[in-house]
């Protein structure tokens, strides 16, 4: 059970260690593009590809044909990859060795629809891929296994996300074997230490310039690429695709320099912020030191 392009790494690991024996649940087809027309999610695409039996349903809760569908060939085991539904008791009840859950982080931080990009807002160091039994709350389960990753200091969701996907098909694999041999102890999550990780929002990528410039920084990275960071720059709104902690002072957003190499340096609550890419409305991206030449822009308020 999955849906973005982060799961099919591990589709791939499941078909491999299932010898081809897999049934493949996904998202229905969405909107996307600029024809609107409904396109398959990664997963569908790529399940089609290897001949694989798909079926996607509008929900599972209370959805007895979807249950019947599945009760017709009772899977020992079910591997759930940013599914985006939540899975009823009855369908977590069904497989044999229960329903293995891949995510994100390092539970019991950043439960929740958007671990990665959290972890990056909030300045975390480091991150990792866990593999948990699933339970009827959210990301709730005992813990199966674990690889630490550290975060690199300009790295983007995107891009963390990417380095993810390409480890966790070996951490699901060993999960897999462990659990069908019986050697594996699910190990119970620390409550105390939960923190989550809601679904973000365009809202989540406006660069308030009263933060300080440290955390400004941060919610760029981790807003990237989806749904992207926007700050209001010279009175006009631009999107925000590079940017990194500096040293300064002034009234936050003011510009305090332009630099040909790092961009265009604005004061934050504390310390400064280089813009070093950015895109104007209805352009493409550029450098921060081309937008401000473009714009004539200069240090001032």
């Amino acid at each position: 059970m999955g849906t973005p392009e982060i799961a099919v790494p591990c589709l791939d690991a499941t078909v491999a260690w299932a010898d081809g024996r897999v049934r493949v649940v996904t998202q229905p087809d969405r909107p996307k593009g600029r024809s609107g027309e409904p396109q398959p999610s990664p997963v569908k695409a790529r399940a089609r590809a290897r001949g694989l039996e798909v079926v996607q349903p509008s929900r599972l809760r209370g959805n007895e044909e979807m249950l019947a569908w599945l009760r017709r060939e009772p899977p020992d085991v079910i591997v759930v990859v940013a599914f985006g539904q939540i899975l009823p008791p009855a369908v977590l009840n069904l497989p044999r060795l229960g329903c293995v859950n891949v995510h994100y982080s390092l539970l019991p931080r950043y439960r929740g629809a958007a671990p990665v990009q959290w972890a990056l807002i909030r300045g975390e160091r480091e991150t990792g891929v866990d593999t948990m039994l699933m339970d009827e709350g959210l990301d709730t389960g005992p813990l199966l296994r674990r690889e630490v990753v550290a975060i690199g200091p300009d790295e983007t969701a995107g891009e963390l996300l990417g380095r993810l996907a390409a480890i966790a098909p070996g951490v699901l694999t060993r999960t897999l074997e462990e659990l069908t041999a019986g050697a594996i102890i699910p190990s119970p999550q620390d409550e105390s230490r939960a923190t989550a990780a809601p679904r973000l929002g365009r809202e989540d990528g406006r660069i308030a310039w009263e933060e300080d410039a440290t955390a400004i920084a941060n919610r760029v990275r981790g807003v990237t690429p989806w749904p992207g960071a926007t700050a209001l720059l010279a009175g006009e709104e631009v999107k925000v695709l590079r940017a990194s902690a500096g040293v300064g002072r002034g009234e936050p957003g003011a510009i305090l320099a332009v630099d040909e190499a790092r961009g265009i340096l604005c004061a934050a609550a504390k310390g400064a912020v280089w813009l070093s890419e950015v895109q104007a409305p209805g352009r493409r991206p550029v450098s921060g030191a081309a937008y401000a030449h473009g714009r004539r822009l200069s240090p001032g308020p």
